[in-house]
């Protein structure tokens, strides 16, 4: 394992050039591997998993999925938080921030962004959970490209650009986990499920969160500073195909699902009572609903 791990380290200083000495020794940052082993191993679990739950009961994970989305929500609004004070207090540069010039701001920028890097690896559970609810509609291309690429590609960043212009992503996606693993720690509550209406601006927030990265990061490349140009470009492309997946999903999940509700109710399809609509029977099929999650 060491040799295999001294070659793939060579390999990568060849091909990215020398690492940010800053990280040498972090936990999980000093050989690819474990970072490997775990994208593989959720591949796996997601291929796997639902065979296995196949013949099952589902389980209800209720009371941990509480504990989870709030652990979730807390860990999120800690790394908002300190990634807003270090960027004041290393008087960041909005338009291009290099890794260097930032002071004692980049030793807690890079530390914070760790956490960050780390909970990828947590939010692997957001999977799992769904395989043992038997939620399978919910572990979609979206879900699965989104969770396996993000731990890969902050493994990568915190070896080489750990802070910098890399904080503008981590902060905006810090605040929308925030709302949303709050929403969803509520949303295990079922006596809960019939107030929380606002999903679908969540993932207007996400968009909304992708297109600003870019305007930022395309600011790097027009206004270049120390910051390495190959990564600025990178980080762009990653959003484009983010901006994509989460487009279609928003169309497939929310604008066509209200289409099909609006000629239900045109073809008089609707629960009527006493020439009313049965609202207590919309709420009911409402809370009934699954609809696909997203981060």
């Amino acid at each position: 394992m060491e040799v295999l791990d001294k070659t793939i380290n060579s390999y990568f200083d060849v091909w990215l050039g020398p690492r940010d000495p800053r990280v040498k020794g972090w936990p999980l940052l000093e050989n690819y591997t474990p970072t490997f082993v775990f994208s593989v191993l959720y591949l796996l679990i997601v291929w796997l998993g639902p065979k296995y739950m196949r013949n099952k009961q589902p389980f209800s994970c209720r009371g941990i999925l509480v504990v989870y989305n709030l652990g979730l929500t807390l860990l999120s609004l800690y790394m908002f938080y300190e990634l807003v004070t270090g960027v004041l207090e290393g008087g960041y540069n909005f338009f291009c921030q290099d890794t260097h010039s930032g002071g004692e701001a980049d030793m807690k920028i890079i530390r914070v962004l760790w956490w960050y890097y780390f909970s990828k690896l947590i939010e692997f559970m957001d999977t799992f959970f769904f395989i043992l609810r038997k939620n399978n509609h919910q572990i979609t291309v979206l879900h699965v490209y989104h969770h396996a690429t993000m731990l890969n590609i902050w493994w990568f960043v915190m070896n080489w650009v750990p802070c910098g212009h890399s904080y503008f992503g981590a902060t905006l996606n810090s605040f929308i986990h925030v709302l949303m693993y709050s929403y969803y720690g509520l949303s295990a509550v079922p006596a809960m499920r019939p107030y929380l209406w606002w999903k679908k601006y969540i993932t207007q927030g996400q968009l909304i969160q992708f297109v600003l990265t870019i305007f930022q990061t395309s600011c790097g490349v027009v206004w270049p500073c120390a910051f390495p140009q190959g990564w600025l470009y990178f980080q762009i492309s990653y959003m484009i195909s983010l901006i994509i997946l989460f487009t279609n999903f928003y169309i497939q999940t929310y604008n066509k699902k209200a289409s099909s509700r609006r000629k239900e109710y045109q073809n008089g399809s609707t629960a009527t009572a006493n020439g009313y609509t049965n609202s207590f029977s919309s709420i009911e099929n409402n809370v009934k609903q699954r609809k696909q999650r997203k981060d």
